[in-house]
């Protein structure tokens, strides 16, 4: 009888670790599967196809272009609706181990200037997890933010300016403004005048493009 008690408790306690190995493993081959150096997309709502599909964001649109055209790149994405700099600085630590990007396309502080937080807190962020992710072999890209006219230019003005300023010192290649020229057109916009619709994504993938395509040139091995 004490056996019989004992055995499930045993399995009970193995089962969680029966899981993590499974997760380890299936993870080791995954990366195996791929094998291709990796695009890692680190974002908040703009690039996490906010109340869309995700085979409709402009991310998956970018993966498919790259698949179209037999590219050796893998895209990731690694982005979190609402997400701020601070929780993208704590995140990105795992999200480089685990993916081991190339490149990388930052694309965070919206939301951060949405709630007004300090500029000098962004731009700190923002640095820091350049840094890391230089640190860790990857390129990265800058991803500009702008919000609205209503925050007052003693705002706007200083976090607009802080995207170019940072990749000037840091000498990194930027997207001045990532859904750039959308906002203006409603017809492209959600409901909340932030997001844009499953329709502009395409057109954000050519704004990517431009900024990117050169990096990734430079990244293959001339034949």
């Amino acid at each position: 009888m004490r056996n019989r008690r004992v055995l499930p408790l045993h399995h009970a306690l193995l089962r969680p670790l029966l899981l993590v190995l499974l997760c380890l493993l299936s993870g080791q081959s995954l990366q195996a599967q791929t094998d291709k150096p990796v695009i890692l997309v680190f974002g908040d709502s703009l690039s996490a196809g906010y109340r869309m599909d995700e085979s409709d964001g402009w991310v998956a649109l970018l993966a498919e272009r790259l698949q179209a055209q037999n590219s050796p790149f893998a895209v990731v994405n690694a982005s979190v609706s609402g997400e701020t700099t601070d929780g993208g600085l704590a995140r990105l630590p795992a999200a480089l181990s685990t993916h081991m990007p190339a490149v990388v396309i930052l694309e965070l502080g919206g939301n951060d200037g949405l709630r007004g937080l300090p500029v000098a807190n962004i731009r700190r962020n923002l640095e820091e997890m350049v840094m890391m992710s230089q640190a860790a072999g990857a390129q990265v890209i800058l991803a500009g933010m702008q919000i609205p006219p209503n925050y007052g230019p003693r705002y706007t003005g200083p976090f607009t300016a802080l995207f170019g300023e940072i990749a000037a010192e840091r000498k990194l290649p930027l997207i001045p403004f990532l859904i750039d020229g959308i906002p203006q057109q409603p017809e492209l916009m959600q409901e909340d005048g932030i997001h844009p619709r499953a329709e502009a994504q395409p057109l954000i993938v050519d704004i990517v493009w431009p900024v990117l395509e050169p990096v990734l040139q430079a990244l293959q091995p001339s034949s």
